[in-house]
């Protein structure tokens, strides 16, 4: 998984690469794209780094 953060224009900026379609834990959605988890990034609000947690799922 490869993510990059940015703040652009006062926006987040996320963007990450999609992967093949693979189950969920539960089985019920195919994840596209994920952090797998709370991820600590280098940008910072307030003098605080963003964390982000991020699930891109479809249906089956």
């Amino acid at each position: 998984m490869s993510m990059t953060v940015d703040i652009k224009d006062n926006k987040l900026c996320i963007e990450i690469d999609l992967e093949k379609p693979t189950p969920s834990a539960s089985g019920k959605t195919l994840v596209v794209a994920s952090t797998r988890g709370n991820t600590v990034t280098s940008v910072m609000v307030d003098g605080k780094p963003v964390t982000i947690g991020l699930n891109a799922y479809i249906k089956p």
